[in-house]
This record gives structure tokens, C-alpha cells and sequence, in this order.
């Protein structure tokens, strides 16, 4: 976050078995912008398993209706409540926020930038 600013960016992001990872940064974080990832995910992997966390943008009305289109090509799970722990993403957020943000951005654009390269350079966050 650049110091003063009430901007924000919004990182997306999967880790896949093989090692692969995809991450994306959005504007927003609704259910749109989130549907929008999983196109991404689903035409780099063409069908899918993603076990995600109870956010309500993940669990909306139009996110299930989108689900069910797409039923033969992904499967979302949910985390048990409360098991953030679980959650191997979890652990590349509290990674990249220690890495990313312990450095001074001068505006979003550069942090944006900072945010873009830290998550494409690493290899083996988890």
C-alpha cells in the first residue's frame, strides 16, 4: 500500500499440484471479478479441482449459476470454516506481504509492478 493512500489492488491466486501457480491482480474483488479468474484458470487447465475459502464473492448466486454451467469443466470445495491454516495460498499472501510491503512504493502503479514481479519470480512459495 503506498503510505497515505486508500488504493488497493486485489491478487487472485491458485497453486497447482505439479508446482504451476497463476495469479492475477483485479481492481475489485466481487463475484464478477472472480469469475473472471476462474476463465483464466479453466482455459490454462481445461477442467478443474479448486478448493478456496468461504469468501462471499466465492459463494454467490452468480457464482454458483456460473458453476453450474461450467460443472463438467471445475469443482470448487470449500475450506472448513475457520482453517485458514489449510489454506496453502494463505501462507504466499503472508509471504508476499512481509517481502512486498516491508519496501516504500512511491504510488499504486509501483506497488502494483512490485506485486506483479514478486509473485512471477517465485518459485516454491509453499
Amino acid at each position: 500500500m503506498v503510505t497515505g493512500s486508500h488504493e488497493k489492488t486485489i491478487v487472485y491466486g491458485a497453486l497447482y499440484l505439479d508446482g504451476k501457480q497463476l495469479f492475477r491482480q483485479e481492481e475489485r474483488f466481487d463475484s464478477q471479478t472472480f469469475i473472471t479468474y476462474l476463465e483464466d484458470v479453466k482455459k490454462k487447465f481445461n477442467k478443474f479441482i479448486m478448493i478456496i475459502d468461504r469468501a462471499t464473492q466465492h459463494r454467490s448466486r452468480m457464482v454458483k449459476e456460473y458453476l453450474q454451467r461450467n460443472v463438467k469443466t471445475m469443482i470448487l470445495e470449500y475450506f472448513p470454516v475457520g482453517s485458514p491454516y489449510l489454506n496453502a495460498v494463505e501462507e504466499c499472501w503472508r509471504q508476499g506481504k512481509c517481502n512486498i510491503l516491508s519496501k516504500y512504493y512511491p504510488d499504486l502503479i509501483n506497488i502494483k509492478q512490485a506485486i506483479s514481479r514478486y509473485y512471477r519470480e517465485q518459485d516454491g512459495l509453499v
